[in-house]
Order: C-alpha cells, then structure tokens, then sequence
C-alpha cells in the first residue's frame, strides 16, 4: 500500500520528478477516483503571492482544466487536477508530423472554445503552446483538447503585477507587441492560436516571423489563419466567438483517413491496482484532514463522519463535444493507427502546473 497523504489521497504510482515537487497518479478515498497529484514542499513564498488571486479564478468548461483541491500535511502540499491521459498536443505533433486539416480544425474549434471561456472573465492566458493542450486518451475517436497552466495568466483590468516592458510567454508563442511587453489582451491569445494552428499543418515551430505557406494560403483555413496572425493586433480577428464562428464555415480538405491515434500516455496500473480503483484488501479510513476546496477560502474541515464509498465499477465520463457547425467536424473519422508503445512518463499530467502557485501560497497564508 502507498502513503496516504493527509488521510484522503493514496498515492499510487510516481509518474513524473521534476525541481519544485513530484507529480503522482493517486486515489482519492473519499471521491473514489484516480486523481493527478503533485507534491510540493513549501519555499520562496514570498515570490508566489503575485499569483493570490488566482484561487478565485474558476472556469467551468470542457475545454479548460481546473484544480480540483488540495491537502496539507507537515510542511508539504499535494494539490489535485483531473488525470488526463492522452498526453498533449505537442507529443501529437512529434509522434505525427503534419496533422490532417479535419484534425487541427478540429482542435482549434475546441482551443477556441477555451480562449472564449477565459476571456469571458477577464483573463488572458498569455502561454497559449502545444504543451499546454492536454489532450484525452480517445484513440481513434474525435480528439478532446483541454487548455491548462494558468500561471502566468492575468487580468485585463488588473494592475501591473510585473515591471513595464517586462516580458512574458514563451518564445516562439509570443505575439509581436506581447515580446515587446505590451500591456495584456485577449488578441494576444488569438496570435498564438494561430501560431499552434500552423504548427499542427505543419509539424514545424514557426518562427518570429511566422509565414503561411503557399498551400495553405489557398486553402479554405487560408484567410482565418491569416487574420489570427496579423502582426498588428488592430489587423488581428477581433475575438474567439468571432474567430469560431468564421471557423464554423470552413470544410475539412485533403486526406481523411491519415492513421492518427491519441493514445494513453501513462504507465500500466502497479500491482494491487485496477483500473476502478484498488484491488481486494482493506482501504484506510480518511482521518481528519485539512483538504479544502480550490474555490473555497483556506480554512479547516471537519473530518468525514462515515467510511469512504466503495470505487465505482463505471469508467470515467468521456467529455462531450459539440462542434461549431455540422461543417467543422465533417467528414470520416480518421483510422486507428498501428499498435504503438504505451509511454512510461507522466507528461499526462502536467496539467497539475495550473494553480500551483496560488495554492501553495492559499496555504502559507492560512499558516500564517
């Protein structure tokens, strides 16, 4: 049996190790579910409580993953996000190349989606890259995208929390007046959107000077993809639901049938672990505990007052999709591809990274 942290998570498996923690898949006693896990210890508070706020930012949508809670116990937290399983949209580029055009219409309908959703509350992304599309393990059915990592996020209407001219973003995923420290906006997610678009057409990074192939300036995606990377953000398309909208217009082109599969990413289950939760042995009990709600304020909880259910028997939930028009989705769907090795790394689940920061300090604010 693995440690059980805080009397409620038991952590079954590490799938990834990196400087600020470790990332583990863990079973939640009292939700009876997998969870992601990541395990910090805490230190240099004081240069996280820039990011305080961000425990009030909450979006509820398909496309956008969120923390679920987190735990403290001794001088550790262990924060908990939705384990999604099919790796990211930058894995499917390398494994890939060159997506089919039904692909990445498809999965810029879903990232447009999200952007919607965050703009809707008054937030820019600002790391808008294919590593931060996480992406469910479907296989050969209709690819499920959910965008993560807020932690360089901010608000449209919020004072400066860095130093004028100070950037931030990725380079490569940066729009022009972005690199050049330009106060946030929400055309600034639209500009990378078209940058990831281009990738997945592509197989290729583009550069700082981003240039649309010929062929693809032909093509019906041509003139949507040119308006998402206007240099000057007066030129660019105005907002997400705009941009989907015109999205919802354009038929898929070229070959189908490409063999395209999203995969499960993580490592097989150890022994004493099935894939509804432990195998036949004693749980044990959640004790009390100080694991609160992301969107609640830090403070106690009092201990559950009866035994944790028994693991459901039904698979997780697929995520439904409804896609902007019967003509985005068009087509066949594509082919399984061959059998492919299972990945023995947690990259799954990076999708922890969102909200770190902001729990950690949550934590150091209620011990203080």
């Amino acid at each position: 049996m693995g440690e059980v942290f805080a009397g409620r998570y038991e952590l079954v498996d590490l799938l990834d190790e990196g400087g600020m923690g470790t990332v583990w898949r863990a079973w939640d006693l009292r939700e009876s579910a997998y969870r992601a896990a990541k395990v910090l210890k805490q230190s240099d508070s004081a240069s996280l409580l820039r990011f305080v706020r961000e425990t009030s930012w909450r979006i509820d949508h398909e496309h956008v993953i969120t923390p679920l809670g987190w735990v403290g116990e001794d001088d550790r937290v262990l924060f908990t996000m939705p384990l999604v399983r099919g790796g990211t949209a930058a894995l499917l580029i390398k494994d890939y190349g060159r997506l089919p055009p039904l692909w990445a219409i498809t999965l810029l309908d879903q990232l447009l989606q999200a952007l919607a959703a965050v703009h809707a509350v008054g937030l820019v992304h600002r790391d808008v890259k294919p590593s931060n599309l996480l992406l469910e393990a479907t296989g050969r059915d209709r690819p499920v995208l959910r965008l993560t990592d807020f932690g360089i996020a901010a608000a449209v209407d919020d004072p400066r929390l860095t130093r004028v001219g100070e950037v931030i973003g990725t380079p490569g995923y940066l729009s022009p007046e972005a690199a050049y420290g330009a106060d946030p906006d929400p055309r600034q997610d639209l500009y990378a959107a078209g940058l990831v678009t281009l990738e997945l057409l592509t197989g290729v990074k583009p550069g700082p000077r981003p240039e649309i192939p010929a062929e693809l300036q032909a093509s019906p995606l041509g003139p949507l993809l040119g308006r998402l990377l206007a240099p000057h953000p007066a030129e660019r398309i105005g907002s997400a639901e705009q941009a989907r909208a015109e999205l919802a217009t354009i038929r898929w082109w070229g070959d189908p049938g490409a063999e395209i599969e999203v995969f499960d990413h993580l490592p097989p289950l150890p022994a004493g672990w099935l894939p509804d939760g432990p195998a036949t042995r004693p749980r044990p009990q959640p004790a009390a505990v100080s694991a609160v709600s992301a969107a609640s304020a830090p403070g106690p909880v009092s201990p559950p007052q009866q035994a944790p259910e028994q693991p459901s028997t039904k698979p997780d939930p697929v995520l439904p999709y409804a896609p902007a028009s019967g003509q985005v989705a068009a087509g066949p769907r594509p082919a399984l591809a061959p059998e492919r090795r299972r990945r023995l790394t947690g990259i799954a689940i990076a999708a922890v990274g969102l909200g770190a920061v902001c729990l950690i300090v949550a934590l150091v604010l209620l011990l203080t």
